[in-house]
Order: structure tokens, then C-alpha cells, then sequence
């Protein structure tokens, strides 16, 4: 089945002043409220225990307010019987104490500790800063290969959509204050591979199109090109969403920020790809000649 060409581009005006407002919004939100960052980037203290019968979350969260820890995180971890205790602490003998605690409070049902790690506060800035880098690290890898594999028009376009991909996400996950751990800047590095491979596809066909619709204006051939690819766009984003909202569902408190930044990163990353990095190129004012690539002229030796 042919499908009728879509005026994607007729309506760009109008996605960009929605672009430009949900991206405001999100910058507002992560310059005024910040990012709830986890243990990881803060430092303190996490204590995994088991215990032998399934455990109350509330139960457990009572027994430490009681005890004095009000900022304690708990949450289930695996089975019902484990446990994850996180709170702010640069006390590496908290862990301890606080399973002492459990221990005296519910005597019907003993608690083992299984382990207790301390992340302290100098560990948790090198985290936030080398996983800053190596987001810049990507972003520039990603920049040089379309430079080199298409042409620097494209790379920008990638780049701009990426940015705003990211910057969306990190706006949600601010908004909602989500624990932002490690766990979840993969998800932030795992939208940017997402969003990149959805424009490439993209940007593949309009590169192709300029040899086939010679005649064809800069519009025409990305509409054309994003209705070619509309079907395969579609079915990955879909695909992926279901995949992503099966985590959600079942994986448990440890993965629900995880889960929320991917989901949120597909929906921009799929938006991104029609409506900024294709407006990016016509804003550039891309051209077949642009893609020609120079002719080099060989010396001659008019030496005898």
C-alpha cells in the first residue's frame, strides 16, 4: 500500500513554538527545582536487608522515623522479604545502627543484613562530573560521524534534536522529582543512541531523494522522506514503548526512574527526528550541491 505524502513540514511553525515552550518549561524546571539526585551524586548510605517473612514498606519506614532517620528511602528489592535502605549520611557506621534498629523493633520477624555500602560525597561529585562528560563526549563523537558520514548541515540537526531531547527529559524527571541515579543518566545516554538512530533513518532518505527528485523543493523531499519512513518510525517507537512500560510495570522501584526517562526520551526522540532536526536543515538551507562532494584536480608535472 502507497502512502499519500504527508505535509509534515506544512505545520513546523507551529512545532516550533511548541518546541520552544515545553523546552523553556523543562529548563525552568531543572534551573528552579534541580535534580533529586540519588545516593550515587550525593553520597550516603545504602543498606540491602532480607527478612524471613514478606516485609511492610510502611511498617519498616514507621520503625525508622521512630528511630530517629526521617530521610530514609525504603523500597522493595526483588523478592517481598528484601529491602533497600538509602538516606543522605557521610557516616559510614550508619548502616550498622540503623539495622541494629530494625532488629530491636520487630522481633517477629528477624531481619539479616545483607549488605551495607557507603558512597561518600567525594565519590558521588566524580560520578556527577565524568557522567557529564562522557554525555559531551557523545554528543561531540556523534557530531564529528554525521560531519564526515553526511554532511555538517546534518550534523547540526542531529546535535539541536539531540539537545532538546535531553533537555526535555532532565526537565520531567526535575519536575516530578525522580531520583536521578546512575541508572538513570544510562537511560539518558541510551535516548540519546535511541533519538540518533531514529533521525539517521531520516536523514538517510532525504540524502537518497535528492538523487531521485531532482526536481523536488527541500520541503517536498522531507516530507516525502519522513512519510517514507513513517511506517518503520512507528513501528520501533511503539515496539520499544511496550518494551519500556513492561519494565515499568514489573521492575520494580529500582527501575521506575529508569523506565520514566526512557519513555519519556522515545516520545521526544520520535518528535525530534520530524521536527527539529528536519526544520534544522531548512533553516541551514540544504542543497543537492551541498552533498556533491569537491572536485579535486590532479597537478600536472610540466617538468621535462
Amino acid at each position: 500500500m502507497k502512502l499519500s505524502t504527508i505535509n509534515f513540514m506544512g505545520v513546523r511553525n507551529v512545532a516550533f513554538a511548541l518546541t520552544m515552550l515545553l523546552t523553556m518549561l523543562a529548563l525552568f524546571s531543572w534551573s528552579y527545582k534541580g535534580l533529586n539526585l540519588g545516593l550515587d551524586f550525593t553520597g550516603g548510605t545504602l543498606i540491602e536487608l532480607t527478612y524471613e517473612q514478606p516485609a511492610d514498606l510502611g511498617k519498616v519506614r514507621q520503625e525508622l522515623t521512630n528511630a530517629g532517620y526521617h530521610d530514609a528511602v525504603v523500597q522493595n528489592f526483588g523478592a517481598t522479604t528484601d529491602l533497600l535502605v538509602r538516606m543522605p549520611s557521610d557516616d559510614p557506621h550508619l548502616g550498622t545502627s540503623v539495622a541494629d534498629a530494625l532488629r530491636k523493633n520487630d522481633a517477629g520477624n528477624p531481619v539479616t543484613v545483607k549488605r551495607v555500602e557507603f558512597v561518600g560525597p567525594q565519590v558521588g561529585e566524580e560520578l556527577r562530573d565524568q557522567g557529564g562528560i562522557a554525555m559531551l563526549l557523545a554528543l561531540g563523537g556523534i557530531l564529528l560521524y554525521l560531519a564526515f558520514r553526511f554532511q555538517w548541515k546534518f550534523g547540526v540537526g542531529a546535535i539541536v534534536s539531540l539537545v532538546h531531547d535531553v533537555v526535555v527529559t532532565m526537565g520531567i524527571l526535575s519536575f516530578f522529582q525522580i531520583t536521578f541515579d546512575l541508572t538513570v543518566l544510562a537511560s539518558v545516554l541510551a535516548i540519546i543512541g535511541y533519538s540518533l538512530n531514529d533521525t539517521i533513518v531520516v536523514f538517510d532518505r532525504v540524502r537518497e531523494n535528492f538523487r531521485v527528485l531532482r526536481k523536488a523543493s527541500l520541503i517536498e523531499n522531507i516530507n516525502i522522506s519522513t512519510t517514507q519512513t513513517l511506517l518503520r518510525t512507528i513501528a520501533t517507537s511503539v515496539s520499544t514503548l511496550l518494551a519500556i512500560i513492561a519494565l515499568w510495570a514489573f521492575g520494580g522501584d529500582n527501575l521506575e526512574g529508569f523506565s520514566i526517562a526512557l519513555f519519556v526520551g522515545v516520545l521526544a526522540g520520535t518528535y525530534s527526528s520530524i521536527y527539529i532536526a528536519n526544520v534544522v536543515l531548512i533553516w541551514l538551507k540544504l542543497s543537492a550541491e551541498d552533498l556533491i562532494p569537491p572536485v579535486t584536480t590532479d597537478k600536472v608535472d610540466e617538468l621535462p
